[in-house]
């Protein structure tokens, strides 16, 4: 049996609705200018994310969801996990080109795990 890392990522309602049409089964390849996929270790990290900027960004369409999924520990091996500004802010970077074996991966179905909302 294969060892898994659970992960977290933070997402707007488009980057949502398109984990959607898959299924709930991959990430959408990246945009042009976005050269990495940054999937985060830390749920309060992607909490952070999810609530405090995409509920305050218009491409996110003011919501953001935190989604829960798990990976392949032997894929995940190849990347460097990175600390960006502390201990609980630690995600990996996987190039974008390296995006669709990262999908393949994961194991069992994308979760969404929160959403949140800007306040009335």
């Amino acid at each position: 049996m294969d060892e898994i890392v659970t992960l977290f990522r933070p997402v707007g309602a488009k980057e949502l609705e398109l984990i959607r049409r898959t299924g709930f089964t991959a990430f959408p390849p990246r945009l042009a200018g976005q050269p990495i996929f940054y999937p985060v270790l830390d749920e309060a990290y992607a909490v952070q994310i999810a609530r405090d900027w995409n509920t305050r960004d218009a491409q996110s369409e003011y919501v953001g969801y935190v989604l829960r999924f798990c990976t392949r520990k032997e894929f995940l091996a190849r990347y460097e996990v990175h600390e960006v500004g502390g201990k609980k802010y630690r995600e990996y970077w996987i190039p974008a080109d390296d995006l669709q074996e990262f999908n393949r991966n994961i194991v069992g179905k994308i979760k969404i795990d929160q959403e949140f909302r800007p306040p009335l």
